[in-house]
């Protein structure tokens, strides 16, 4: 697959920086010039019959009512089995003339006053909160899905022009979506994109999404180390080391490791004891 250049980067960058206004005006063409832009498949155009829409913006889910009747909602970006991905469109703060750096950034330009604010100015109280409705409102439609169809691993909130939230949750339950990989690190930003970890990240969720599950990384690491002590002891019994004292040198081993890995240890106290 051909890397997109730091160039097309930045122009998606510059192209999209300064959206505003309402996400259904714009948040369809973002996200197709975003797959091109990593190679990603794009979405296919809705058909009638709504359980053949597997990859399709504006996905159809019915919400059934106390009374028996239904009402039709709609996911802004589903990919099943893959993904349901939600877009608000917040706009960037004013620039603050009495700041003597704020002329430097021109990416703090926001839309005049008499233009829409959308969600709210990034960063505000306000448009946190639109994000956290986002991510409420698409757990309920990844509840309103077919049992059939399963449940996504990935919920994406995506604020047109300027950054994606991860959320993740494998066990396909469709229990609590938790940020991903990591609180800290959830949000994607658009300047992140020249980075090759997170180009593939992207990738992972459009076509593996399973195989960022944390746990089968633990899993493969667990096997990895469980190997490497193995023929570490053989190699010690070999060279003639008493039995019993190679067994007490393994279990410091992994008891260090584990220690590290929960946080009782600092990290790298495992080569102290070798």
């Amino acid at each position: 697959m051909q890397e997109p250049t730091p160039e097309q980067i930045d122009d998606f960058i510059a192209r999209w920086q300064h959206s505003g206004g309402h996400e259904r005006g714009s948040g369809q063409q973002f996200l197709l010039e975003f797959c091109e832009l990593l190679g990603l498949e794009k979405p296919a155009p809705p058909v009638a019959e709504n359980e053949r829409n597997a990859y399709t913006f504006e996905r159809r889910v019915d919400r059934r009512k106390p009374d028996g009747s239904s009402a039709p909602n709609w996911i802004d970006l589903y990919k099943s089995a893959h993904f349901v991905l939600e877009t608000k469109q917040g706009v960037n703060p004013r620039r603050d003339k009495s700041d003597p750096d704020q002329p430097l950034l021109p990416s703090l330009d926001a839309a005049p006053a008499s233009k829409s604010l959308g969600h709210g100015h990034r960063g505000s109280a306000a448009w946190d909160k639109a994000l956290d409705r986002a991510h409420a409102q698409g757990e309920r439609y990844i509840h309103l899905l077919p049992p059939e169809e399963g449940r996504p691993p990935f919920l994406i909130v995506c604020d047109v022009g300027h950054c994606f939230d991860l959320y993740a949750e494998f066990s396909g339950t469709g229990g609590q979506y938790e940020p991903f990989p990591d609180p800290r690190s959830r949000r994607v930003l658009l300047r992140d994109l020249h980075k090759p970890g997170i180009r593939e990240r992207f990738r992972a969720i459009w076509h593996d999404p399973h195989s960022l599950d944390p746990s089968k990384y633990a899993a493969k690491v667990t096997r990895e180390v469980a190997k490497a002590l193995a023929d570490l002891a053989k190699s010690l019994e070999k060279d003639g080391h008493d039995p019993q004292v190679t067994a007490g040198f393994l279990q410091r081993c992994l008891f260090t490791m584990f220690a590290e890995d929960v946080g009782l240890l600092p990290k790298d106290s495992f080569f102290a004891i070798l």
